[in-house]
Parts: C-alpha cells; sequence; structure tokens
C-alpha cells in the first residue's frame, strides 16, 4: 500500500537549510544556497511566478530569513522574490532563461527602478534607451539598488521617449558583466548583505531579445505587480516586529530590578502592551487583506498593507529599542533595526503616497453595506 507523502513545509525546509549557512550570510549567499534547495520557487503558486505569490509560503520563508538573517540579506531576498521574477514571468526568450536561472540560484537579479535624478518619482526618470534595427543603447544611472554590487544582471526600467505618459517606458534585462555597466557600492554602514549600490549604464548595447514584457509596457507591468511587493512588505513586518517583541519581552523578564525584573514594573509592561496592541492590529489586517492583494491585485488593499507595516513597525522598534536600554544597541538590536526598518516607509513607495490611494479609494471601502 502506497503512503502519500506531502511536501516539507517551507518553513521547516528553510530553518534546517539557513541553520547550516555560515553566520550571516549576504544576501547573494543566500539567495544561491535557497535556490538550489528549491525554495525560491515555493513561494509562488504551483511554483511558477505566473501564478502569483503563495502568501503562506512566503510569509514562511520571510519569517525564518528575519528569525536568521540580516535586515540587509532578507531585503536581497524580498525584492526579486515579490518584483523582479513576477515581472519576468511575462516575458519569453531571455527573460524566461534567466528566470530559470534565478529559480535555480544560480542568477541574482537586482531591481533597478529608482533614478539618480528622480528617485522613486519614476514617472520623471531620466534613464534612457534608444532603440535601432539592430537592438537598443541605454544610457543613465540608478541610485540606491538593493542587489546593485552583487546581481548578474539587472532589471531596468528607462524611458524610450519623452515625457511622463505610461507608454513611455520600457523595462530592459541587462547582464552586469555587459561593455558601459558599473556598480558603486552605497554610502551607508546599513543595510548589511543587501549589495545596495548604484548601477550606471554608458551607452550599453544590447539586442532586442533584452526587453521584458515589450516595448511600452514598463509602467503598466510594474504597476501590476507593485501590490506583491507591497504585500511581501506586509508579511516581513508581521515576522519583524513579532520578533523583536518577543526578544523585548525576554530581556525584560530577565533584567534586575530592585527585588525583581523590569518586567514587573506597570508602566513598562503597559508601554509593551502598546506596541503588541500595535503589532496584533497589523497581522491581522495583513491576514485579512492578504486574499485581495494576492488574488485580485487589489491596489487599495497592498496600500493600507504599505501603510500599516510602515507605521507599525516604528511604533514597535520605537518601543522596543526605548524599553532595552542600553541593550537595544546590541548588533542586531533594535536601535539598529529601527534606523534599518525607516526602509518600510520609503521602499515601494512612501508611506504618504500609500495613504493618499487609501483616500482615494475611501468611499468604495466604506460604502453602506448594500449598496
Amino acid at each position: 500500500m502506497s503512503t502519500l507523502t506531502l511536501p516539507e513545509p517551507v518553513d521547516t525546509h528553510a530553518r534546517r537549510l539557513l541553520d547550516t549557512l555560515p553566520s550571516s550570510p549576504g544576501g547573494a549567499e543566500l539567495w544561491r544556497a535557497l535556490g538550489a534547495e528549491n525554495l525560491l520557487s515555493r513561494v509562488y503558486r504551483d511554483h511558477d511566478p505566473r501564478h502569483g505569490i503563495d502568501p503562506a509560503a512566503l510569509g514562511a520563508l520571510l519569517s525564518e530569513l528575519d528569525r536568521r538573517c540580516s535586515l540587509g540579506s532578507t531585503l536581497a531576498v524580498t525584492v526579486p522574490l515579490a518584483t523582479c521574477l513576477p515581472l519576468m514571468a511575462s516575458s519569453t526568450g531571455l527573460a524566461s532563461s534567466v528566470l530559470e536561472a534565478a529559480l535555480g540560484g544560480r542568477c541574482v537579479v537586482a531591481l533597478a527602478a529608482t533614478d539618480e535624478s528622480a528617485g522613486c518619482d519614476l514617472a520623471s526618470l531620466g534613464t534612457e534607451i534608444t532603440f535601432d534595427d539592430d537592438g537598443l543603447y541605454l544610457h543613465g544611472t540608478k541610485r540606491w539598488i538593493t542587489n546593485a554590487t552583487t546581481c548578474d544582471a539587472a532589471l531596468v526600467l528607462a524611458r524610450h521617449r519623452p515625457g511622463p505618459h505610461f507608454t513611455n517606458f520600457t523595462w530592459v534585462l541587462v547582464p552586469t558583466d555587459a561593455p558601459g555597466v558599473s556598480a558603486e557600492p552605497a554610502d551607508t554602514q546599513l543595510f548589511e548583505g543587501s549589495g545596495t549600490g548604484h548601477l550606471t549604464f554608458d551607452r550599453v548595447r544590447v539586442g532586442h531579445d533584452h526587453v521584458v514584457g515589450g516595448k511600452g509596457r514598463g509602467m503598466s507591468a510594474f504597476a501590476a505587480h507593485i501590490a506583491t511587493e507591497r504585500l511581501a512588505g506586509a508579511l516581513w513586518a508581521v515576522a519583524l516586529c513579532e520578533r523583536t517583541l518577543r526578544d523585548t519581552a525576554r530581556h525584560l523578564r530577565e533584567r534586575r530590578r530592585g527585588d525583581g525584573t523590569l518586567w514587573q514594573h506597570e508602566g513598562i509592561r503597559q508601554r509593551y502592551a502598546s506596541a503588541l496592541l500595535r503589532a496584533r492590529q497589523h497581522r491581522a489586517l495583513t491576514e485579512n487583506l492578504t486574499q485581495a492583494v494576492a488574488a485580485r491585485r487589489d491596489s487599495a488593499a497592498a496600500a493600507t498593507l504599505k501603510a500599516s507595516a510602515a507605521l507599525t513597525v516604528e511604533e514597535v522598534l520605537d518601543v522596543c529599542a526605548h524599553l532595552e536600554g542600553a541593550h537595544g544597541f546590541r548588533t542586531g538590536g533594535p536601535q539598529a533595526l529601527r534606523a534599518q526598518a525607516a526602509l518600510f516607509g520609503i521602499g515601494g513607495g512612501t508611506t504618504e503616497v500609500v495613504l493618499s490611494i487609501m483616500a482615494d479609494a475611501a468611499p468604495e471601502t466604506l460604502a453602506e453595506p448594500g449598496s
């Protein structure tokens, strides 16, 4: 009689793998190890990025990465998983072969969207593509790019004609060993393991087959997938906040104060509980809206999760950093995390931008029941 063998859960498989890696693996090393164990493909439905994210599998993997790895290394895995690979899944040919290599951990791909001159204002970016009969030239600089110094290829958003219209932008997949491509580390001591830096493209020549998703479809493709990136950030925020709260509670219970511990001080307990409440509210909101984002790519729901993640991480880490006192300045402690986690309110759209999206959607969100 045959026995049905269920696949090993993502979190169990990831935990076993991560515990065998050297302390604080870099993002590129982490990506290659996860791919070799088929853990990257498992965060998608049917192990295929074309079918969308499997939120439970992605959340489980992010929780394990947050437990074992630096914030920078976790970021280096999260960005391509949530954005690069789903964008490439819409194309055949070269993009398809790079996608297969990336899923197997044999290729690290960087998302190169934010521009030297325009930053996160993508409609004003200055990186340009010039097409001709034989291919295209790419020219410009991308700044603050995760995996910039460690990637094998960059998925670059550039304009092929002037103006802010959404049809003026195209994605191009560029090997980083192509002539004219250079990378420079960002001037920061934060985000260790992320490979964050700046990419310059000096009249880089590639063929038409390097276009991803079709000419003029860059902005529409990005808009279709930004919801997934925001969901990934919300799932990561759940893991980060709850892990930090556990660490802080342990410290408060062990730290002596008079005849007892800090945990027995009512003012401290209430301050801690307020942060715990905020984290639980974010978890509940994420669980409530996950399917709307994962299945329907609901932009208002995604914006709500993005805003909640940013505000929750800020509040929880601020409280935990204060309550841990000098202990909070330890390596990997809440003081260091707080500085890096400000990224939750910037990357993928600033908190102000996503709050505006929420305001625009308020009439539908608050519609009368049955209307």
